[in-house]
């Protein structure tokens, strides 16, 4: 049986698992720093991984018609699987970022705009789950990438999925 040390894992150095949010990654109060991407360290990728995609979901998010409906914050995807993580303030600068970051896309959120939104919340106490998924294949989702295409897409090509769950 493999250690934890062995499975694929998602951190941040900013964040503990099951730990806060902290404020400057979210879009309230003070110490917000309007839409700034915490940064992301992954660990023991499976082998065989082609590309690797991120979902983030504020999964205690309430819909007025539905008891609970996930928000999605963040979709990432083509990630190489040879990147060890995303630096803090990573989203909407991955063009600038050049390199094996270049081909990175990010995808529309619940806003209906490309890279991360901070959460501003009606109430606290939300949880954000971040989820990667180490794929088999490289995605070709077209200009418009979506929770739900990608979701759609992976069927039958996940590798493993790494999931760090924060609150705010």
């Amino acid at each position: 049986m493999a250690s934890d040390e062995d499975q694929f894992r998602l951190v941040s150095p900013a964040i503990n698992h099951e730990g806060k949010l902290p404020r400057k990654y979210t879009d309230e109060g003070q110490g917000a720093k309007k839409n700034l991407s915490p940064p992301l360290e992954w660990y023991n990728v499976p082998e065989g991984t082609r590309s690797l995609a991120l979902v983030v979901e504020d999964i205690d998010a309430p819909d007025p018609s539905e008891p609970i409906v996930p928000w999605t914050c963040w979709v990432v995807v083509n990630i190489p699987p040879t990147l060890k993580g995303l630096p803090e303030g990573f989203s909407r600068k991955e063009g600038e970022a050049g390199g094996e970051y270049g081909c990175i896309k990010e995808g529309n959120n619940d806003h209906k705009v490309p890279g991360w939104r901070g959460p501003k919340l009606p109430s606290h106490g939300h949880r954000f789950q971040f989820r990667l998924f180490a794929l088999d294949e490289d995605l070709k989702l077209g200009n418009k990438v979506t929770k739900e295409k990608l979701l759609e897409a992976i069927e039958g090509h996940v590798l493993g999925e790494a999931v760090l769950t924060t609150k705010f």
